[in-house]
């Protein structure tokens, strides 16, 4: 039984299993981007999140342990600078991508490319800052209230003007064109 031996096996023993995990993970931080098995993918992802999450911290600690971990100094020093330059710097996790290819060809394994993520992170919409500024306008003064709402009367003048110039402007346009266009009929006939 497997009381206690959590991931895949890999169909290796442990030995073989954990060298092919440790050369896949320094394929993958040296290229930014093999291609493999699904199941291979899956079971190193973690331990590529966590040499990144080590390697954002920075500290010497951290560094052995990835060094440790990978077996490559050169490795280790050229991912410690890479992350130190900001390449992850406003990811949490999910430091890696898995697309997927479909089946090979001589064993119907399903294979997968496997990358490091390096766009930066789209900012989503906080739902929680409106409620925290309902909370502070409750706790201010009325007077401070009164001069949030006149600040905003005036922020929504000048996008209302900035929204007529860009109107006129685009029948201006609208107007230059089509008057252009009569003139090529005129021409035309």
């Amino acid at each position: 039984m497997r009381h206690y031996k959590k991931g895949r096996k890999l169909g290796t023993d442990t030995s073989h299993t954990k060298a092919m995990k440790k050369s896949l993970v320094c394929a993958l931080l040296a290229n930014d981007r093999i291609k493999t098995i699904d199941s291979r993918a899956k079971e190193i992802r973690p331990d590529v999140d966590k040499i990144i999450t080590w390697a954002k911290r920075g500290d010497l600690h951290s560094r052995r342990l990835a060094i440790a971990a990978l077996g490559d100094k050169e490795l280790v020093r050229e991912i410690f600078e890479k992350v130190a330059q900001g390449m992850f710097q406003d990811r949490q996790g999910g430091y890696t991508r898995i697309m997927k290819l479909g089946p090979r060809k001589g064993d119907d394994a399903p294979m997968v490319i496997m990358e490091l993520v390096t766009e930066p992170v789209k900012a989503k919409k906080d739902e929680a800052k409106p409620a925290a500024k309902k909370a502070v306008k409750k706790a201010a003064p009325k007077k401070v209230e009164k001069a949030d709402d006149e600040a905003k009367a005036e922020e929504t003048k000048v996008e209302a003007e900035e929204a007529a110039d860009q109107a006129e402007e685009a029948a201006a346009e609208n107007a230059e064109a089509a008057e252009a266009e009569a003139v090529e009929k005129e021409k035309a006939e």
